[in-house]
């Protein structure tokens, strides 16, 4: 099975589903599945001179597999303590068994609005971790940065919610890319997608 073989892999533990959550706008973690990111990366490019943010990343699945795989920068976004937390111990096991340097690995706790977009972040992932109020706020953020810091950026959407997509095609100036379905699973279930939304300045 996937999900134990690339937990063991990266020597982390990410697997199970919490279903517990604090508020209203923020919801349950759950990792996105090692096989679809397996598919997400055959077809969507990341190199290493890429910064990539994980709004609500979790224990850091995304950000592991990214740092290992492409040796891309990856910053994860939780709010969480616990979570960040144990995130922050997959770092350390990552570390002592990849004999991979982890500086190129960030996590921070805080809520997603109250992250400071950096200027070199250039592709945010998203797994519907929070309501679509938020995700207007983060947005907006980006679309700040990007105009004080002209460069291209990627919203990546998993298991999208109409209320994101909406905004996103209806409100802002990012155009979708590219959509990658989920053989097998998509004909099920249609949420089972990356879409792609790109803005450049």
């Amino acid at each position: 099975m996937k999900e134990h073989y690339y937990d063991k892999l990266l020597n982390i533990h990410t697997t199970g589903k919490i279903t517990t959550s604090n508020s209203d706008h923020y919801y349950p973690y759950e990792p996105t599945p090692y096989h679809a990111l397996e598919t997400l990366f055959d077809t969507y490019e990341i190199k290493r001179t890429d910064r990539v943010v994980d709004f609500g990343c979790g224990l850091g699945r995304l950000n592991f597999f990214i740092h290992y795989f492409y040796h891309a920068f990856v910053v994860g976004i939780e709010m969480n303590r616990m979570f960040y937390q144990k995130a922050l111990d997959n770092q350390l096991h990552y570390a002592k068994k990849t004999k991979n340097q982890v500086g190129r690995i960030e996590f921070n706790c805080c809520l997603a609005e109250e992250y400071s977009i950096n200027p070199k972040d250039n592709r945010f992932y998203f797994f519907n971790p929070f309501s679509v109020h938020i995700f207007q706020n983060v947005v907006n953020h980006i679309i700040r940065s990007v105009e004080d810091f002209a460069r291209e950026v990627d919203i990546i959407l998993y298991y999208a919610s109409e209320d994101y997509v909406f905004h996103l095609q209806n409100n802002t100036p990012f155009e979708l890319v590219d959509e990658i379905i989920l053989p097998g699973i998509y004909e099920k279930n249609p949420y089972e997608r990356f879409l792609i939304y790109r803005l450049v300045y």
